[in-house]
């Protein structure tokens, strides 16, 4: 899947030894689904999994990893891919906007990106087998892109990846079913009723639209007026959620967890986020009793560099490389907690609150 600061690939053994343990849950709802990897594993394990996010990119790879049939579509996709790694290579917007006024990627495959995109766009295609080969060309371009993991810069130098071919390859698709939605999270969550909601909140002023606005106008493919040096889509600067805010924050949140339409509710934080630990044991043990476990996490690649100016000058240092990531369970049934206690690897780091 593609280089993604919000990735929960560490988490993902410990998040479905919470899901597995909870009693009667076969439907998971994963609110901010983003690049669908924890929602993908859930379904790899024989849940029915609700995957909504409100980014188109987002909303894409959920069509492929969660709604997609591999069963019904594979063999399609496998077919058309072959038929898309043969167009011709013809610069155009994107290779303008990403190869010529920015640096992400070198032309030849800016080239090619631009007439796989333009050929996918005229074909009538149905939405699962068109969100499998948009998530391909994702997936590809993500191989040979020059970043350190965001699209907020782009490297000095061009890493050497950025010089291999473009190759467009089948996505990981699943067997079976499941569901991909476009909604705010707000909104959603009074709408669907499952066994467990797994929350992953955006948890910082970073948006990311603004971090990933390559992939939202690849797959809007509408070409959008763009600014500064990241050649950003310019609705970056309206597109905003409350989770990004923060003031705003802690009520989008704690109105999410009062609406939740589920028994249980697993939440993964960061301890630099805008909430304490403190905080979230107070919201969460409103409702059930409360269970907090801690993962050592280390940060990303570009906080591990430190801080650049467009110049390429260092301007700021590396304050630490490590944080923590808390793993929070809410349910009314406190034998569920002594049940994960037993399973889990790491130290609660709280007891279980009254509900």
């Amino acid at each position: 899947m593609i280089k993604y600061i919000g990735s929960k690939r560490i988490l993902i053994p410990q998040i479905e030894k919470i899901i597995c343990t909870l009693p009667e849950c076969e439907t998971v709802l994963d609110i901010f689904s983003g690049t669908s990897r924890v929602a993908h594993a859930l379904k790899r394990r024989g849940f029915f999994v609700f995957a909504n996010d409100l980014h188109a990119y987002a909303h894409t790879l959920a069509l492929a990893y969660v709604q997609a049939d591999a069963s019904v579509w594979r063999h399609k996709a496998e077919k058309l891919l072959l038929e898309l790694e043969r167009t011709t290579p013809s610069e155009g917007y994107f290779t303008e906007t990403f190869c010529r006024r920015s640096r992400f990627f070198q032309p030849k495959n800016g080239a090619k990106i631009d007439a796989i995109r333009e050929r996918i766009e005229n074909l009538e295609l149905e939405p699962e087998l068109k969100a499998i080969v948009l998530v391909s060309l994702m997936e590809a371009a993500d191989r040979v892109d020059s970043t350190t993991g965001l699209q907020m810069a782009y490297l000095k130098e061009w890493a050497p990846r950025a010089s291999n071919d473009l190759e467009l390859r089948l996505p990981a698709i699943l067997n079976g079913p499941g569901w991909a939605i476009c909604k705010d999270a707000e909104k959603i969550i009074q709408e669907i009723s499952v066994d467990a909601v797994y929350l992953d909140p955006p948890y910082n002023q970073h948006s990311y639209l603004g971090n990933y606005h390559i992939w939202e106008s690849l797959v809007l493919w509408d070409k959008p007026e763009v600014y500064g040096v990241a050649c950003k889509r310019k609705d970056c600067r309206e597109r905003k959620s409350r989770f990004n805010f923060k003031r705003q924050m802690p009520i989008a949140f704690r109105n999410v967890i009062r609406n939740v339409r589920a028994k249980h509710l697993v939440v993964s934080f960061s301890n630099e986020g805008f909430l304490s630990r403190e905080e979230l044991e107070d919201m969460l043990g409103q409702r059930g009793f409360v269970r907090c476990y801690e993962v050592d996490y280390k940060r990303y690649v570009g906080a591990q560099i430190g801080i650049y100016n467009p110049s390429g000058e260092k301007v700021g240092k590396v304050s630490h490389l490590r944080n923590t990531e808390f793993l929070f369970v809410s349910t009314p049934d406190l034998d569920v907690l002594e049940a994960l206690d037993r399973k889990m690897e790491q130290t609660p780091v709280m007891e279980a609150a009254g509900a």
